[in-house]
């Protein structure tokens, strides 16, 4: 009996086959704010986390920023709606950052 096996890539069943298309790369020709955001999940589920942080970099901070308003939803924090206004502003940053970098690169 094999108690670990190495996880192949086949194992998520080519999530790649299943991801919704960008609409407006396919209609107006060009990135909106969130292409890469699929895939960057995906690799994030298969381990590959810097392949992720390159897709879009602000994977990781979503997952703070969506775990934080999660615990602040049962556990209410003294300064949680400020810290939520602070993370949301990161990300916003993080996103338009990006999405410049890559349309000027």
């Amino acid at each position: 009996m094999i108690l670990f096996s190495p996880i192949n890539k086949m194992t998520f069943l080519d999530l790649d086959d299943y991801m919704l298309p960008c609409l407006t790369k396919k209609y107006i020709g060009f990135d909106c704010l969130g292409c890469g955001l699929q895939r960057s999940f995906i690799y994030v589920l298969r381990g590959e986390f810097l392949e992720a942080f390159y897709l879009y970099p602000a994977i990781f901070t979503l997952f703070l920023f969506a775990g934080f308003i999660f615990i602040n939803f049962f556990f209410k924090f003294k300064n949680g709606q400020k810290i939520i206004r602070y993370l949301a502003i990161i990300n916003i940053l993080i996103i338009v950052i990006n999405y410049i970098l890559k349309m000027i690169l």
